[in-house]
This record gives C-alpha cells, structure tokens and sequence, in this order.
C-alpha cells in the first residue's frame, strides 16, 4: 500500500476516526485504526458500538489496508512538518512514513481480523441541515440519564413526521424537547433512540453551517453522514417514556422572562449551591416579579427579575443546576413559564412560533419559610 495526502487532510481525519478507537479492549486489532486506500484514503475507528470513518483525498500509487497503531501513528503525524506526507506499507507490514526531511519506520497490522462495521443500507437517508441537527442534539442531549437501570433513557429519541424532526430527552427530574421543521416533507415516520456517547460524536462532527447532514436509520443500528465523516452506532432498545402525558398542557399560570436576564439571576443565587451543599431555589412568581432565594450551610443569596405576568404568588422549588442547563439552551431571547401549582413541573415555552420547544422541570419540596 502506497499513499500520499496534505498533512493537515491526514490530522483531521485521525483526530475525527481516532475518536472510536477502543483505549482497552480483548480485541486488540480495534485498538488500532484501519487504513483503506483505494478511490481515497478512509480511516476507520470502531469500538463495537460506535464507528467512525472519515474519507480524505489521497494520491493512491498502490492500494491496500492495514491497521495502524492509533496513538503512535497519530503523534507521529501530528509532530511532522506541513506539507504532503507519503505512507508505504510493504507485505510483512512495516510502514515507512515520510514528509519533508522527517521518516519514520513502525509496523502495522493486517486488517483481516477487524470486525466488519454494522451495514446500515435498508432505508432511506433524511437530510437536515447541520446546524439542525446539531442544535437538536445540543439542546437535548444535556438530559438524558445516567442511571443505568433504565438504559433506554441514557439516550435521545428522535421523531420523525412528515413536517417535523423532534428530538427529546429524559432523565426522571426534567424533559427536554427539540423540534426541527423541515421545508420539504421526510415523507417518513419513524422514532429510534441514539445512545448519548454516540451523539456526542455526531455533535462534536456537525458545523454550525446549513450545509446537509443526513442519517438512515437500520434494524438495530442508525448511520450518520456529515461532510466525509460517516458514523454509525447502535440503536437503544425498549420502552421509552411517553413524554406527551407527563407534560402538562394548558396551565393556568403563564408569565415571559427575557432569557437572558433569567439566566444570569439563576447562575448568580446558584453560587452557594454545590454538589456538597445542596438546596433548592425558592422561586415566588409575584406581579411583574419573580423572587429566587437559595440557603445553604455556606451562606444564603436573594435576586429579582422581571417578568410579564402574574404568578399571585405561586411558590415553588427548583433544582438550580436543572433551571440553568435548561435556560442556557433556549434559542430564543424571551420565554413562556407555564405553572400549574407549587408540587407541579414549570414547562419553559417560546413566545412565538420562530422556534419549537419545551423544557420540563420538576419542582423539589422546600420547606416552610
């Protein structure tokens, strides 16, 4: 195997596939990255349940494959100077690489042994834009549960309607939902989850740019294609929470904060508030203002903002650390509070219909001033 590619092509493309390469594993060969030159050069990390492979322009003299040693290769790579870099892998697999005065001699792998990637061909692709999908993803994905006892939650589930992309979450205290509208039909109904792990690998790929993304969903696996980058991982299995009942709809109270404002009072009463000395924020929804209050062993702090409406006094709990995550992902610069009573979620809305969202808190029980 004989290629020859810009350094720089070659460093993104073992930055982005070396991120699926197993660190430990029984099966030593996918510790390694898998090289194919063909057509181009496609570098492969797959730790069995997430693989990534990233497709770079090479000058192919002699096609072949191997793995290559993840960590070596790459520092190597990364230490050699700017320019074009030529690999040679000769039949006993030692791998000669050079670029400008700088070689180097390591040995490599046939690539026999390493397992095939899930083949996910069955359906048909759903373009999105990049930034689409990367905001549904970023605005959700901070939800998902970490409880293992209920794997089918350490996930996102997306919906897919003919003129709707949701993406929703949960973690047994809070929901969070994105919605994407499409300008042209999917012409497609499905709902899948994607683990966590394997969508923050999609997120960290995206662009906040609109060019297309596109994902096709399998049997038990679903691939992402993102510029050269084609991810696949496998699917979570079982019954995931049917999020539409447990949100509460046409409540009675209903007041608009400016995002921004909201924000930075929750953050400030949130600085005495950690994982060792925890408490809730008090929350008093009164006339054109909302009271938070927050006392811990450390200290207590107080704060004040503006809204828009009437909460007569409701009092209700939060935790902090819900209430910021959920307000920092908020697109848009004012927001609707839907309250019920102080034992029931505050439901964060938008204003207008420019965007298509809804975070879900459930309120923590405080105690009596």
């Amino acid at each position: 195997m004989r290629f020859t590619c810009e350094k720089s092509m070659l460093v993104q493309g073992l930055n982005i596939a070396g991120r699926t390469v197993a660190q430990k594993s029984s099966l030593s060969v996918i510790e390694g990255i898998l090289c194919k030159a063909g057509q181009g050069l496609a570098l492969t990390g797959y730790n069995m349940e997430t693989a990534i492979t990233y497709l770079i322009d090479a000058d192919v003299a002699d096609p072949g494959e191997c793995i290559l040693p993840a960590k070596l290769f790459g520092d190597i790579v990364r230490r050699l100077p700017e320019g074009p870099v030529t690999v040679v892998v000769d039949d006993n697999f030692k791998v000669s690489i050079r670029a400008g005065f700088a070689s180097f001699t390591i040995s490599a792998e046939s690539a026999d042994d390493y397992p095939d990637l899930p083949d996910v061909n069955e359906g048909k692709a759903i373009r999105i834009p990049q930034n689409a999908l990367k905001e549904l993803i970023s605005g959700t994905i901070f939800a998902v549960s970490e409880n293992q006892g209920r794997p089918i939650h350490t996930g996102v589930k997306f919906e897919v309607e003919p003129d709707s992309i949701s993406a929703i979450a949960v973690d047994g205290f809070r929901l969070a939902r994105r919605t994407y509208h499409p300008e042209n039909s999917t012409e497609r109904t499905l709902s899948f989850v994607v683990p966590a792990a394997g969508l923050k690998e999609v997120e960290k790929i995206l662009t906040d740019t609109d060019e297309p993304a596109a994902f096709t969903l399998g049997s038990k696996h679903i691939l992402y294609q993102v510029g050269n980058a084609t991810l696949v991982c496998r699917l979570l299995e079982g019954e995931f929470l049917d999020w539409r009942r447990v949100v509460p709809v046409n409540c009675p109270v209903k007041l608009v904060a400016h995002v921004g404002d909201l924000a930075s009072s929750v953050e400030r009463v949130g600085l005495i508030v950690s994982e060792k000395y925890k408490s809730p924020v008090r929350c008093v929804f009164s006339d054109q203002v909302l009271l938070m209050r927050t006392n811990t062993t450390i200290g207590a702090a107080e704060d004040r903002c503006a809204i828009a409406g009437n909460g007569k006094d409701l009092e209700i709990g939060f935790n902090v650390r819900y209430l910021a995550d959920a307000l920092r992902v908020i697109p848009s610069e004012e927001v609707t509070m839907e309250l019920t009573n102080g034992l029931s979620p505050i439901v964060l809305t938008p204003v207008d219909d420019k965007t298509d969202f809804a975070y879900m808190i459930l309120p923590v029980r405080i105690k009596n001033s």
